[in-house]
């Protein structure tokens, strides 16, 4: 019986050439991915020897160096990286894809570059009475609100303005009574249009509910 630890290593299949006519290569085989990293290799060092400004330093670099030894260690180095369980030409596109991708989102936001750390804007919380503990809210109208704390109750008049613009009804204003008593039944109080629901958090001095 074979323990198999990674299934992975079961369908991860790499092709790799084991023969080449009556010359058997090593037991392991070439991995079809290093002999085409090879070529390629070979392919830009034939190309940087007719690169005006790289021609002299590619010149007097010996043939076997620049022509055999370099692109095998690079070839074999190349098939041994793995990003992410990727190999390195499909790593290698991902990385350039996203580094030439547009940098911007639909909604006309800049996207982060490569490596740049992205934060987060102010996050809006809306306490739901969870926490078993009131929390300075303002809420305006229409709408219903539920409470579940003794509590107190208060109507706060807007404060006087010379404006031509008709007023603003008067807050009710809740305080929670000390203890945090839950209360047997919940209250529901309902605003009407431009009605006005503050909370406050501080605990009252009563101690009994309305």
């Amino acid at each position: 019986m074979m323990e198999i630890r990674s299934y992975r290593r079961v369908f991860d299949l790499e092709r790799r050439i084991y023969r080449v006519d009556r010359l058997r290569l090593n037991p392991g085989g070439l991995p079809v991915r290093g002999v085409v990293y090879f070529l390629v290799a070979i392919a830009m060092a034939l190309a940087l020897r007719h690169v005006p400004l790289l021609r002299v330093p590619a010149n007097a670099v010996p043939w076997y160096l620049r022509d055999l030894i370099l692109p095998g260690a690079s070839a074999a180095l190349l098939s041994v990286i793995s990003v992410e369980g990727r190999p390195f030409h499909l790593a290698a596109h991902a990385i350039a894809r996203y580094a030439l991708g547009a940098r911007w989102l639909s909604s006309l936001q800049r996207c982060p570059a490569p490596g740049e750390l992205w934060c987060p804007g102010a996050i809006l919380c809306l306490p739901d009475g969870s926490d078993s503990r009131m929390r300075h809210v303002r809420y305006t109208g229409p709408g219903a609100v539920l409470i579940s704390l003794r509590h107190e109750r208060a109507v706060r008049a807007p404060a006087a303005s010379l404006s031509v613009w008709p007023r603003r009804p008067p807050a009710v204003v809740v305080r929670e009574l000390p203890g945090r008593c839950p209360m047997d039944e919940g209250q529901v109080i309902a605003l009407g249009p431009r009605a006005r629901l503050l909370v406050d958090a501080s605990p009252g001095k009563r101690r009994e509910a309305r």
